[in-house]
């Protein structure tokens, strides 16, 4: 999976926290903290959907945008991916496990005890 530069990340975080499709225009009121042009949304909502981040419907002559999978998707996917890059996934496991809270580590205890008993 693709990274998402900061703008790119900015309107996934709007997509993610509406949950329902929104139109270039609203995606960009919403944007507080920068004043963009609605051409630079569209072309940022554009390249999501290409990079398959987002699927698109048409509404009238404007386009809804939602996201493919949900945020916890994308960061578990991104996690994934670290793991690959190092050429020990033992050693990295261990390591990320000595790093979590203790109420953490219960949920990944659980999660693991549930896959076994599937």
């Amino acid at each position: 999976m693709k990274g998402l530069g900061e703008l790119e990340r900015s309107i996934m975080d709007i997509l993610w926290g509406q949950g329902t499709p929104l139109t270039a225009r609203e995606v960009g009121r919403l944007i507080s903290d920068r004043d963009l042009a609605p051409t630079t949304v569209m072309t940022v909502l554009d390249r999501l959907t290409r990079k398959g981040f987002l699927t698109r419907t048409r509404d009238g002559r404007a386009w809804r945008y939602q996201p493919v999978r949900s945020r916890d998707a994308y960061v578990a996917e991104l996690m994934l991916e670290a793991l690959d890059l190092t050429g020990d996934r033992t050693a990295a496991l261990t390591r990320f496990a000595q790093a979590v809270s203790d109420d953490e580590a219960a949920v990944l205890r659980r999660a693991l005890m549930e896959l076994e008993e599937e």
